[in-house]
């Protein structure tokens, strides 16, 4: 969960990699479209809770989907289907929803999963990051060689709202090293469609936040 209360680059080798990763990926985008049935099935399952946890916040709650184990799968599926082939080393899942998501399609892509949690949450040394929130600020961590220079990433949560958190955890793996190939969400607001970028990074989402 990050957002509800807010409803090692190479020569010209690489850089043509990257680009012809990018098309590819788009081309996947535009080939399944909005015509896909697997994403209406999604977007059905997700129910829209009034004033939690606090009044005039529209909650976008995914546990009915998680007690649908066909629809599940799919969510799982559309990511998988994205990722795999793109070489990335690291699906790094932010607390707590992108736990939910994030090693699925780790183990599916063959990647690591890597928690980036709230602080005080990991034992040992750790890289933090601070970010500003509605009403205050809040902090992810990772911990110190998670990731090697260089490694592909992709960062999972379930919703984008303000792009808050999922920038923090941008700043985060590239302060590592991490090659931050794009930010994936189940769940995002319309202006997240269409290739929308934070921190320069795509971000993907498969459904629109409900109201």
């Amino acid at each position: 969960m990050g957002e509800q209360e807010n409803n090692k680059t190479g020569g010209g080798n690489n850089a043509m990699a990257v680009a012809d990763e990018a098309s590819a990926a788009a081309a996947k985008e535009k080939g399944r479209g909005a015509a896909d049935p697997r994403l209406q099935g999604i977007s059905d399952a997700i129910r829209v809770v009034p004033h939690f946890p606090k009044p005039g916040i529209m909650f976008n709650d995914i546990t009915p989907l998680l007690l649908r184990p066909a629809v599940f799968k799919d969510a799982v599926d559309m990511f998988v289907e994205r990722y795999r082939g793109m070489g990335i080393a690291a699906v790094a899942g932010i607390e707590a929803r992108g736990f939910i998501f994030g090693p699925a399609i780790a183990l599916a892509i063959g990647a690591k999963f890597i928690p980036l949690r709230k602080p005080k949450k990991l034992p040992g040394d750790v890289f933090s990051e601070s970010y500003v929130l509605e009403y205050g600020t809040d902090c992810l961590e990772m911990h110190v060689g998670a990731i090697e220079p260089g490694e592909r990433a992709v960062v999972v949560d379930d919703l984008v709202a303000t792009g808050g958190t999922l920038s923090a955890a941008i700043r985060l793996l590239e302060r590592a090293g991490a090659d931050v190939v794009e930010c994936a969400c189940l769940i995002g607001l319309p202006k997240f469609k269409d290739f929308y970028k934070l921190n320069g990074k795509p971000v993907y989402i498969l459904v629109e936040s409900r109201k």
